[in-house]
């Protein structure tokens, strides 16, 4: 097999997605909100599939003292991954029958351990009906803000209303060096209440309601 062909087989490699001649593609991004701090990741964008990356699901999600497969997967499912180095792989791969055993049973686990996470948290089921609700691409509940989810539902009632949203070209402000508004905290009424008190919260952009219960 002469270069040229090597080179096409293993660009050919990379086009594992669903639209032939188009390459698996890995960009650096860096994401911050208000809701969810400031993250630098890698987005990787594969035509036809949706990249379902654990990580900030977790990172998202859930407050855990450490985001590693082992720590989450002892939280959520009881079980840790293999104990193995990654600084012997080389030397398993090299070793005996028992020592690749031993190093396929690791590269095993670790791809079942975020499957298992998926299954057991429902987290496919749980952003497929999210994203019927808020009418937004699955890929954008994993790699976009809380913004999007409202934004897009406020498209789709002003589009039943055949009402338009104006655009601005300027971000992170109102204008002219004039700040926006911030929230509206409301002085609470004082006192011992013997019913259910509804709660109406808008962190983050995203509204859930409670039910605030007097011992």
């Amino acid at each position: 097999m002469n270069g040229r062909n090597r080179r096409r087989r293993l660009d050919s490699f990379f086009e594992i997605g669903r639209e032939r001649g188009v390459a698996w593609k890995v960009t650096d991004k860096t994401f911050q909100s208000s809701a969810y701090g400031k993250r630098e990741n890698k987005e990787h964008t594969i035509q036809g599939r949706i990249i379902m990356d654990m990580l900030p699901y977790f990172q998202r999600n859930h407050k855990l003292s450490s985001y590693s497969l082992n720590n989450v997967s002892s939280h959520f499912l009881k079980s840790q991954k293999e104990d193995v180095h990654h600084s012997i792989i080389s030397d398993l791969q090299r070793g005996s029958d028992s020592d690749r055993r031993r190093l396929a049973l690791y590269c095993l686990k670790d791809a079942l351990l975020p499957l298992r996470l998926a299954l057991k948290l429902s987290v496919v089921v749980n952003f497929v009906e999210m994203g019927r609700v808020c009418g937004v691409p699955l890929s954008f509940l994993f790699v976009r803000g809380q913004q999007i989810k409202v934004y897009s539902m406020l498209l789709r009632k002003c589009r039943a209303s055949n009402l338009l949203i104006p655009t601005y070209t300027k971000r992170g402000g109102g204008g002219d060096g004039v700040a926006y508004e911030g929230a509206t905290v409301i002085e609470p009424k004082k006192g011992f209440y013997t019913h259910p008190i509804a709660t109406l919260d808008f962190a983050s952009l995203y509204p859930s309601i409670m039910q605030v219960w007097n011992d």
